[in-house]
């Protein structure tokens, strides 16, 4: 698996970005595996997508919708990954590994209201 490999050297040029691209997807394949939370969130991004861009008067308004649900995975990707690394790290209770899963939750939930705020602005 790439994710799991070690990445002395990145290469140039086309490598890579071949690369990157690769370990890109190792990312999202692991997140729809493993993230029950970021399986949610994809399946309503499938569902709400055609509906902004249907609901959408114009190309400003498609793009806030559809962002704001691309917002939405990109935190829930980085909440992931925070927990996984506090997860790692160790398994006995501290402070700060709370606190550091607590923020990356409080950030999924920022981009969530920001979502409802963003669709509510504009189709109301």
């Amino acid at each position: 698996m790439p994710s799991q490999m070690i990445r002395k050297k990145n290469g140039s040029g086309f490598t890579r970005l071949f690369n990157a691209l690769r370990w890109s997807l190792a990312g999202l394949r692991a997140a729809l595996r493993y993230e029950k939370a970021f399986q949610q969130e994809v399946l309503l991004f499938c569902v709400f997508t055609p509906l902004g861009i249907w609901l959408g008067d114009n190309g400003m308004e498609r793009s806030l919708l559809l962002g704001s649900l691309l917002l939405v995975l990109l935190i829930e990707l980085l909440n992931s990954a925070i927990e996984a690394v506090v997860d790692r790290i160790g398994e006995e209770r501290h402070p700060l590994a709370g606190r550091a899963k607590d923020m990356g939750s409080a950030a999924v939930l920022l981009s969530l209201i920001n979502a409802a705020l963003i669709w509510g602005f504009i189709l109301i």
